[in-house]
């Protein structure tokens, strides 16, 4: 068979009246030949139910008819090609490579049946004669597309565009279908492409500089940053990201001083150069800052609170020149006689979130007779704990992807106080919160950093987290809540219903769980893992998101003659099940250094997995510690990184100590979770704050 550019098939029924028969062909391969692309086209007849030679008759007679009643030579115009008695498997492998069906007035409906067609565009002849090639091929693609075909779709839409330079469309999902397969240079290539011929194409910029900077390309996301500023330099999107692009992930100690630098002189470069006189860039600059947030900064492990005062700053300013109305001081409104402290609480994150999750047990335990509590979600995503916040709320609003309308509402409701759980995440959140929309106005830590928002006035932390000096880690003023600060609901944890075989791990090993974000690990501390690997030879370390680490895991694993991929296993674990029983079939839980785990050590003590951890100088970093102290299980904190390789190690070498300190783990767990007494200074510190005020 011989396929162009553009297959089109049709199935007729050849066991109708031969006259309608010919009358249907006719038609068709007409169309076909008179198609202004026909040389680009091959029309298939599928033949199913009558004699190869005696189709080819038919066929044949009908092009001879059309040559002698129109002067029409078919055999210069298009291919055909007859296709019968084709069994699933052999029509599976041709149906990607046809764009096109045809639909006759009358045809083989057992075919049809018989070859599931449905996934081919199927156009009458009148409709099909007005549509290009390169529609056709387009339409086919799209198919392919939307069933996540992406092979056979990535085939159609290189077809297409080596006979059409391709519009943004075609280039957006072209490289959609390289990121599902993970083929990352195809990606990245396919979206530089596209700017070459889209220049102007915003959202292609975005896109390019966004990944590249998540996929450890720093040096070329700085750069397509740059090319994006100068393609679109009123776009102040590319200007934040030209000053203030950082990695996700450092190769080496070395690249933090230098990023930081970077990051340091940008600021300074961006602020100076930010023009809000007109319109159009207080309306540039809005939109800027409603697409990114400074998040990868904290990452660092440094004080970051002159940078975030000055990052906040020009926040608070970009949201004054646009919503000047909603940045004036708010006087506490009157409470009556047997009227509740309104409080409310809004984010993007009203889901299942690791950011919020604790924030249920807060609603959950409220004094119903002195507050009332009120809960704007402004993402989209709603599931069952969306339904918790709303059970657990007086007043309840869902307003997605809707600033002014959020604003307004929380401005109508005369609110005593509103909290925002998390400030650094999502952009339309960070806007929000450079606004003053209710007289008091605080975080949590949801985001363990301070905000640097000159509209944000209290950060609600926790009494075990903190350091005693750790005001001045916070542009906010720092409340301590009791014990870790939040009622941490306790996990459902399922019974043990899979084996270290179904992750191809062995029955025999070691498993250290470690589960963090990639941009949690900081390249000086992978000697950590070599370390202990080199102390515990059947030591597996098992990361569900630590890809990006490879290169540098290797390098450490050398230094002390050992081949890292012995020991480092790299999973990808999408479902919840599996990911709890990752940590019931694990022996220890390494936290990470400077960033701590939060809603994952939660998680792995209600498994009763034993916790390494080193607390850090700052909060963020001190999460698993303040667990671990609330239970009393404080024999695996370490003071320094020696010692917490000798808790490791040992850990792994010997059972019996991991096994008891499992077992306190698992008796203490009413110690930690859904913790009321939080909740009673949270309220103590509410009314404080409100009385204060009137």
């Amino acid at each position: 068979m011989h396929l162009l550019a553009s297959n089109v098939i049709i199935f007729p029924n050849w066991r109708q009246p031969e006259e309608l028969l010919r009358l249907d062909l006719e038609r068709v391969i007409k169309a076909i030949a008179t198609h202004p692309d026909s040389n680009q086209i091959t029309l298939i007849i599928d033949i199913t139910g009558i004699d190869t030679e005696d189709a080819h008759l038919v066929v044949s007679g009908v092009i001879m008819d059309l040559l002698f009643a129109e002067d029409l030579d078919i055999t210069t115009k298009c291919d055909i090609s007859l296709l019968g008695n084709l069994d699933p498997i052999e029509w599976k492998s041709i149906a990607s490579r046809v764009h096109t069906r045809i639909i006759l007035e009358n045809e083989n409906q057992e075919s049809l049946a018989n070859l599931l067609v449905e996934n081919i565009p199927a156009y009458k002849i009148e409709y099909f004669s007005n549509l290009s090639v390169g529609k056709l091929i387009e339409d086919c693609s799209n198919r392919l597309f939307q069933q996540r075909r992406w092979l056979e779709a990535i085939a159609q839409y290189q077809n297409l565009l080596e006979i059409s330079s391709g519009d943004v469309e075609i280039y957006a999902r072209l490289s959609h279908c390289y990121k599902q397969l993970n083929l990352l240079d195809e990606y990245f290539q396919t979206l530089q492409q596209a700017i070459q011929l889209h220049p102007t194409q915003g959202n292609l910029h975005f896109e390019l500089i966004i990944e590249l900077r998540r996929n450890g390309r720093i040096e070329s996301a700085i750069l397509s940053a740059e090319n994006a500023a100068n393609c679109l330099p009123d776009d102040y999107t590319f200007q934040i990201l030209k000053y203030l692009t950082i990695p996700s992930v450092y190769d080496n100690e070395e690249q933090i001083s230098f990023y930081r630098q970077r990051f340091i002189q940008g600021l300074q470069t961006l602020i100076a150069q930010t023009s809000l006189k007109t319109t159009e860039e207080r309306h540039s600059a809005l939109a800027g800052i409603g697409r990114l947030t400074n998040f990868y900064l904290s990452y660092q492990a440094q004080n970051d609170i002159d940078l975030q005062r000055q990052y906040g700053q020009l926040m608070h300013e970009i949201m004054a020149a646009n919503f000047p109305q909603w940045v004036v001081p708010l006087p506490m409104p009157k409470l009556e006689p047997q009227q509740k402290i309104r409080v409310g609480y809004v984010s993007y994150y009203l889901h299942s979130y690791s950011g919020t999750l604790w924030l249920t047990g807060w609603l959950r335990h409220c004094d119903r007779e002195n507050f009332e509590i009120h809960c704007y979600y402004i993402g989209n995503e709603p599931d069952p704990v969306t339904q918790q916040f709303l059970d657990y709320s007086d007043v309840f609003h869902h307003i997605p992807h809707n600033l002014s309308a959020v604003c307004d509402q929380i401005i109508a409701d005369q609110l005593h106080i509103l909290v925002f759980p998390e400030i650094g995440m999502n952009p339309q959140t960070m806007q929000m919160a450079g606004l003053r929309l209710a007289p008091v106005q605080c975080t949590a830590w949801g985001h363990p950093v301070t905000t640097g928002l000159p509209t944000i006035d209290y950060f609600l932390s926790s009494e075990l987290m903190e350091v005693e000096n750790a005001q001045k880690h916070y542009s906010e003023k720092l409340i301590r809540l009791p014990n870790i600060g939040v009622s941490y609901p306790k996990p459902y944890i399922p019974p043990v219903v899979k084996t270290r075989s179904d992750f191809q791990l062995p029955d025999d090993a070691i498993i250290y769980l470690s589960c963090q974000a990639p941009f949690k690990y900081l390249p000086q501390y992978d000697f950590i893992f070599a370390e202990i690997a080199h102390r515990v030879p059947q030591a597996k370390f098992v990361f569900l998101r630590g890809s990006l680490i490879q290169p540098r895991l290797k390098r450490a694993f050398a230094a002390v003659g050992l081949d890292y991929e012995d020991y480092c296993v790299f999973l990808s674990i999408p479902e919840r099940l599996d990911y709890l029983m990752i940590n019931l079939l694990s022996d220890v839980y390494l936290d990470t250094f400077t960033w701590s785990g939060g809603n994952t050590s939660l998680e792995a003590i209600a498994c009763n997995l034993p916790i390494v951890t080193y607390p850090g100088e700052f909060m963020r970093g001190r999460h698993s510690d303040s667990f671990l102290k609330m239970l009393g299980v404080t024999d695996t904190i370490a003071l320094n990184t020696a010692e917490y390789i000798e808790i490791a190690v040992k850990l792994g070498l010997d059972p019996v100590w991991r096994h008891d300190v499992s077992q306190r783990i698992s008796q203490r767990h009413d110690r930690l979770f859904d913790d009321k007494a939080c909740v009673l200074g949270l309220e103590a510190f509410y009314k404080q704050v409100v009385e204060a005020s009137l």
